[in-house]
């Protein structure tokens, strides 16, 4: 592979929430001997309104910044927990994004390596054209497990391109080998990853595959081992040690904040930790990138100018927030069925044909702008709502998501039924006019106040448990 190819772009979201693995440690004490020392760091949770999708969008936001910006021609999602199993959840992050219905929209998934996998798979068409990566995970881990304490809530995007003046990196080299070696697994219909034997992983696949793959891949590109700076490999502890000796790469750095302060992200995991080793490089540095699952794909990219002052991720490893309850953590996940009384025995169904019209207004958030006294209002409608105007059919179609606002009233409802009480709500006045009775998330009971700025995120609206299906839409949040 030459080194036309580059990530122009990237993007991170790490949910807000964090649960400190010593909180974990506590409430399952009974079940397990105390351990000597607490468990250092936490794992990055999404809220109740959070999963792999909407993780991934808000990544991607990230990545594209606000319009106008170059549309990638394609979107790719990769995941192994995502919402829908027949649904393009691709094509629906499309939507969101607020891409042309052009764009070529596919769903990679069924191995851990399924982010790095599309990676190497799109180098041919990302040579004449931008492609949007998006890896995103929000694995359930059961109760008591090993996994509890590992896995972490994360997405990341890349716009991939032909190099250019401004790209983070080149992708020199890519290569990959497939073995159906099962460490772990999830059958369809399952919740819970079922794990085997860490050493056996380990010296059965791990420890022969990976080097094996590394040395074909440095071969290829003719590099030198003693010549790679950074090591982004999605394994840790004894099995990253010894991987780097055996590849001769022990002197290379590699990143330990990500699995400390987030977890492990699943299929984000490899861009996660090639965003670590970039945000520590310089420009020439050489980077070996692995995706492990199944097999393994090796990547080896140069670090370019656009690297110089990178904080995608350590600006959203550093956002976080402490969820100070596990009990509400499992009730998030559905690990714990609450009773949340007769409030909660509502009908969810979705009006299929009313969302298909309104599709623009409830995925994009996009309002009206009157073409002929420039009053921004949503919903948009035929008539405008200033009352000096109201001329008929003279809007024009305006995003809100991604516009910003401030909190005009607000309420802390602790009647109505919220997955998180109290359910916050109120109206909010944009910044280009106009105001929207909507939700807020993101929040604490009396940490709201009128006047504080908010900006707009694509989260889950409710879920028809009858007809398993789940509703998105846009709601406000503290900027900041």
């Amino acid at each position: 592979m030459t080194g036309e190819v580059g990530i122009l772009r990237c993007g991170v979201h790490i949910p807000r929430l964090r649960l400190a693995r010593a909180k974990i440690a506590a409430a399952m004490a009974w079940l397990s001997p105390p351990s000597r020392t607490s468990p250092a760091g936490a794992r990055a949770i999404g809220n109740w309104d959070e999963d792999a999708l909407t993780l991934a969008v808000e990544a991607a936001r990230r990545c594209l910044g606000a319009p106008p910006f170059p549309p990638p021609q394609a979107a790719i999602f990769c995941s192994t927990t995502a919402p829908f199993a027949d649904r393009d959840d691709a094509g629906l992050a499309a939507a969101a994004l607020d891409l042309p219905e052009s764009t070529r929209t596919s769903n990679a998934s069924g191995s851990l390596r399924a982010a790095t996998s599309a990676l190497v798979g799109e180098l041919r068409a990302a040579r004449t054209e931008p492609v949007l990566l998006l890896a995103s995970d929000t694995r359930l881990a059961r109760p008591g497990s090993a996994q509890e304490m590992s896995y972490g809530d994360a997405a990341a995007a890349l716009l991939l391109g032909p190099s250019g003046p401004g790209t983070l990196a080149t992708v020199l080299c890519a290569h990959g080998v497939s073995s159906d070696f099962v460490d772990h697994y999830r059958m369809s219909g399952q919740r819970f990853d079922y794990a085997l034997e860490e050493r056996w992983a380990r010296d059965e696949s791990l420890l022969k595959l990976l080097p094996r793959a590394i040395e074909d891949l440095l071969g290829r590109a003719q590099v030198r081992a003693q010549d790679v700076t950074h090591l982004a490999l999605p394994v840790a502890g004894v099995s990253a040690r010894r991987l780097a000796e055996l590849t001769s790469l022990g002197h290379a750095r590699r990143d330990a904040t990500v699995l400390e302060h987030c977890g492990d992200a699943g299929v984000a995991q490899p861009f996660l930790l090639l965003l670590a080793a970039l945000e520590a490089s310089s420009p020439g540095d050489l980077i070996v990138l692995a995706g492990i699952g199944q097999g393994a794909d090796v990547l080896l990219l140069r670090a370019e100018e656009g690297v110089r002052g990178l904080q995608a991720l350590s600006t959203a490893l550093a956002s976080g927030r402490e969820e100070p309850s596990y009990v509400r953590y499992l009730s998030h996940r559905h690990l714990l069925d609450v009773d949340f009384g007769m409030r909660a025995e509502r009908d969810e169904r979705t009006a299929h044909t009313v969302a298909w019209r309104k599709r623009d207004m409830v995925t994009a958030f996009k309002g009206g702008r009157c073409s002929r006294c420039g009053t921004v209002q949503f919903p948009r409608t035929r008539v405008c709502v200033n009352p000096e105007c109201r001329a008929t059919d003279t809007q024009t179609p305006h995003r809100l998501a991604d516009s910003s606002g401030t909190v005009k009233t607000f309420t802390e409802d602790w009647q109505a039924y919220s997955v998180r009480p109290p359910c916050v709500y109120g109206n909010v006045q944009f910044a280009e006019g106009g105001n929207l009775l909507m939700e807020f998330t993101d929040l604490e009971a009396g940490e709201l106040k009128v006047g504080d700025p908010v900006r707009f995120v694509f989260r889950i609206k409710d879920e028809d448990r009858t007809r398993a299906f789940r509703r998105y839409f846009w709601k406000a949040t503290r900027t900041g």
